[in-house]
């Protein structure tokens, strides 16, 4: 089983390499695939080398954010780290991370994992290993046409959660779906959020999943959302209500940097969106949760670089780019919160595929609150991607004009040589990388 084992590791490290080099691409999930032909045991083998806790992280948005920064976290107090940063976080990209850790002898150093889990893989990865802790971030609808209704997902996940009974969940309480599943599936939890208001959404016709009580039907009355579904709530029938929350932020401060109170300390970070509030809680929460003091995390979070297009800065020629994922209407609407925290000029490229992976059906983009846009202080929206027409024509119905330049490449160029200098690029999942790609490559051609 070594020999076997140590193949596999040689045969992904060179197959990811190749990918890299060769075809510039990722080349993570060949990777472990192929390393887990070779030795179908291997993601088993190697998890059980890892020396202390294996966290995971689940939950429609935010995981991959989620996920980097609490792997950070952990090696700021020098903590040797399994992560699959890149965000491949089905079965094969799972395994990945765990085979390119490895050494050339087919073993493992590390004192703990930190791994994003594609909700529906759950069920393919934990026959390999159970996590000591899962960070549940939230619940949204995303790609109905691949994943369904909410409640298939939850489903999937209190079966995984019950599958791993001595797991611990740190799950945001103030979404109503993640904090009724984490109390049904029986594991023992610890809460985080936000008890205080923080922004006025009197304004916000978002669409809100969490209306009603998972556990009798009845509606849920809100105190106050702080976006989708996320906030103060109780069940209008029964004993159904928002938990106690363990770790709370407090004295939130948004706009061109983030910060807040927990535990007493004040956290800060250089980002822009309220929804960054929560990922950072989230790293938080899970460390100390399995008992690590922290004492570094400010000074984490100030060399922390969001990677692979979770608000990722370019500079090319004189503007400066900001690169973000915006998969679904939940994510989308704290894209548009976002940009405009931002009250100078900018402009504004969104680019939509609908590729298998990004879910065909683009529906979705007519419940997203385009028309706020309007009070952005945009210079100008190009639509680009494989449904640009589509995004265009959502556009046309709230009397946004927008450029149409299906190229991304082409979109951006025209944007730096014409535009004011200030550009943001959001894009759904498969544009991600490509447009990420384009970038980087523009911004070593300065």
């Amino acid at each position: 089983m070594k020999l076997r084992r140590m193949a596999a590791v040689w045969a992904a490290k060179a197959a990811q390499a190749a990918s890299v080099h060769i075809f510039h691409r990722q080349g993570v999930t060949w990777a472990g695939k192929i390393a887990l032909r070779i030795c179908p045991d291997i993601l088993r083998e190697l998890a059980s080398q890892v020396r202390g806790d294996i966290f995971i992280v689940c939950g429609t948005n935010g995981k991959t954010t989620t996920n980097n920064m609490l792997c950070a976290a952990l090696e700021a107090e020098g903590k040797k780290v399994v992560c699959n940063h890149t965000g491949s976080n089905m079965l094969n990209g799972v395994a990945a991370a765990f085979v390119l850790a490895a050494g050339w002898s087919g073993r493992l150093d590390a004192d703990c994992a930190c791994i994003e889990i594609d909700e529906a893989s759950t069920r393919r990865v934990f026959p390999y290993f159970k996590p000591d802790y899962m960070v549940l971030t939230n619940l949204f609808r995303d790609q109905l046409d691949r994943y369904g209704e909410i409640d298939i997902t939850m489903n999937i996940l209190k079966e995984v959660m019950q599958s791993a009974p001595d797991m611990k969940v740190v799950v945001n309480g103030d979404d109503a779906l993640s904090a009724f599943l984490a109390m049904d599936a029986g594991n023992p939890y610890i809460t985080y959020g936000i008890n205080e208001k923080v922004t006025d959404d009197s304004s916000a016709h978002e669409i809100r999943e969490g209306r009603f009580c998972k556990k009798c039907g009845a509606p849920l009355h809100y105190d106050f959302y702080h976006y989708s579904q996320l906030g103060v709530y109780q069940c209008t029938s029964c004993d159904f209500r928002r938990p106690d929350i363990r770790y709370n932020a407090s004295d939130i401060e948004v706009g061109d940097r983030l910060a807040f109170t927990v535990e007493g300390r004040r956290i800060t970070a250089n980002y822009r969106g309220f929804y960054n509030v929560y990922n950072i809680l989230a790293a938080y929460t899970a460390a100390r949760a399995a008992g690590v003091e922290l004492p570094h995390f400010n000074d984490m979070l100030a060399a922390f670089n969001p990677e692979n297009g979770r608000m990722e800065r370019f500079r090319v020629k004189e503007t400066e780019i900001t690169l973000n994922l915006a998969k679904n209407p939940a994510g989308f609407n704290q894209n548009i919160s976002a940009v405009m925290q931002d009250d100078t000029l900018k402009d504004i490229i969104i680019v939509i595929n609908d590729n298998a992976q990004d879910g065909i059906d683009v529906s979705w983009l007519w419940d997203v609150d385009f028309d706020r846009f309007k009070e952005a202080n945009v210079n100008s929206i190009t639509v680009s991607g494989i449904r640009c027409q589509d995004m265009r024509l959502r556009l046309k119905y709230v009397d946004i004009p927008s450029q149409l330049e299906a190229d991304v490449e082409k979109a951006i160029c025209e944007r730096v040589d014409n535009g004011c200098g200030n550009l943001y690029v959001l894009v759904n999942y498969t544009a991600l990388f490509g447009t990420r790609n384009v970038l980087k490559k523009l911004e070593e051609q300065k």
